[in-house]
């Protein structure tokens, strides 16, 4: 059935997450008309199933560790880890997966929320259906896609009906198992691991690539499988899973061997919302893996696009970076083009990994003249007085021919805070000459980057 007329408005702004969200607001308190479309939770994956939650996990279990190592440096020292606490805290914090602390902001600012699931109709339209109801937008401005992703379901054979957990169902967890695999060595799957680890579960890390953290630097990959195998995690990379199966336990069939657990979380990355949200009625590809945008997120005639499914960096601040650039381009405003050269990401690990810009190898494979500076951590003043099992890594890329960086990495407690100076560097473009001259506030972590500047070559 449908509502009737069309339903006219400025903008339409197809799936919330933090892109979505962000601009809807913008773009209302601008004084546009803002329709906001999303099937789900308004304020997508993040606050929900991902950034906030796990860091809401890593806090408390990075606590236990330093409880551990006050032994070491301070004097006897007990804690007794309580799952409850956290999964307690994850419920306060998203209101128990009800989305009001979001619509609400967004309704007081002026946009208006529709529920169901959008699909465009040609330019400036969207099709809403829900129930069996629809209702279809024209939007004279046009629409902003912000549909992101969803967990990668892998075809192994038997996996599709065993109870599994993806990032979802591992944010709800009330009991911490006593044995876990978890399959995948990103960002997500390295960080659950770590936390489980820490309240108690024996955990198994099995990786296809050749080695953890794949697509970050090989020497950060071998600091933090370190790290692993001394707490207790054992990482198997360069393997296959050929077949799961579950009859009260998991069995994970992996080459000739079998690995039994009690739970099993499935973290291969990311699959962008593409598939039927009718690319196809405004020119674009439907099968598509990203939607191809221009320096100011234009997607196409009336089309704008941000977040995940761009491929442009799958962040909550590169998809809030790129909402702004589409929110002034809506409303006129001149500004400079998207710059992805110094996109930073965290994994929040301990310690924690931390890069920016290109790895080692990508700044050879665009044939750039390559410098390479290393420096380890557990050698600097402050990593001997952090205390025994300090480790971790600083390395930093330079384009020798223009004498600036493209891309670091650092390996370190607090290394999400250590990056930022090496963002600065690559984003400013600030010369290698001028960083080595620099002060460097000893004794601070931050202080191996000039060690890692004195051997670049």
């Amino acid at each position: 059935m449908s509502d009737g007329a069309a339903r006219e408005c400025d903008v339409v702004v197809l799936g919330v997450g933090p892109g979505g969200e962000y601009a809807a607001r913008k773009l209302a308190e601008a004084g546009l008309a803002v329709v906001a479309v999303d099937e789900a939770l308004v304020g997508g994956e993040c606050p929900f199933w991902g950034c906030t939650p796990s860091k809401l996990m890593v806090r408390p279990a990075d606590l236990i560790a330093e409880v551990h190592r006050a032994d070491r440096l301070a004097g006897d020292a007990h804690v007794r880890p309580d799952w409850s606490l956290v999964a307690a805290r994850i419920r306060e914090a998203n209101h128990d997966w009800t989305d009001s602390q979001h619509v609400e902001p967004l309704e007081h600012a002026g946009v208006s929320i529709v529920r169901g699931h959008g699909r465009l109709e040609g330019p400036g339209v969207v099709r809403v259906e829900k129930d069996g109801a629809t209702t279809v937008l024209r939007a004279t401005r046009g629409v902003l896609l912000n549909t992101g992703t969803e967990p990668s379901r892998p075809p192994i054979e038997g996996l599709a009906t065993t109870p599994y957990w993806t990032n979802r169902e591992a944010m709800q967890v009330t009991e911490v198992p006593e044995r876990l695999v978890v399959v995948g060595g990103g960002p997500n799957g390295l960080e659950l691991a770590q936390v489980f680890r820490r309240y108690g579960a024996e955990v198994t890390l099995l990786e296809a690539a050749d080695r953890i953290a794949a697509h970050e630097e090989p020497e950060a990959s071998d600091a933090i499988a370190a790290v692993f195998g001394d707490q207790g995690i054992e990482v198997r990379a360069g393997v296959e899973i050929t077949r799961v199966d579950h009859d009260g336990e998991f069995r994970i069939r992996v080459g000739d061997d079998t690995v039994t657990a009690d739970q099993l979380l499935m973290a291969v990355g990311r699959s962008n919302n593409l598939l039927d949200i009718g690319l196809e009625t405004v020119g674009l590809d439907p099968g598509a893996s990203t939607v191809a945008i221009d320096g100011h997120m234009r997607a196409g005639d009336r089309l704008w696009a941000v977040g995940d499914i761009t491929g442009k960096g799958a962040f909550t601040h590169v998809s809030r970076y790129q909402a702004a650039g589409a929110v002034a381009d809506l409303l006129g405003h001149d500004g400079p083009a998207a710059d992805y050269r110094a996109v930073s990401r965290v994994t929040f690990t301990d310690p924690e990994l931390a890069a920016v810009g290109m790895t080692e190898q990508q700044a050879r494979e665009a044939g750039l003249t390559v410098r390479v500076g290393l420096a380890q951590v557990d050698r600097s003043a402050r990593g001997w007085l952090h205390g025994p099992g300090t480790t971790g890594i600083v390395k930093v890329v330079e384009d020798a021919d223009r004498g600036v960086l493209v891309g670091a990495t650092v390996v370190a407690p607090y290394g999400g805070e250590v990056i930022g100076m090496l963002v600065t560097a690559v984003h400013a473009e600030v010369p290698v000459d001028r960083l080595r001259t620099m002060h460097y506030a000893y004794p601070t972590f931050h202080r191996t980057i000039e060690a890692a500047l004195k051997r670049l070559r």
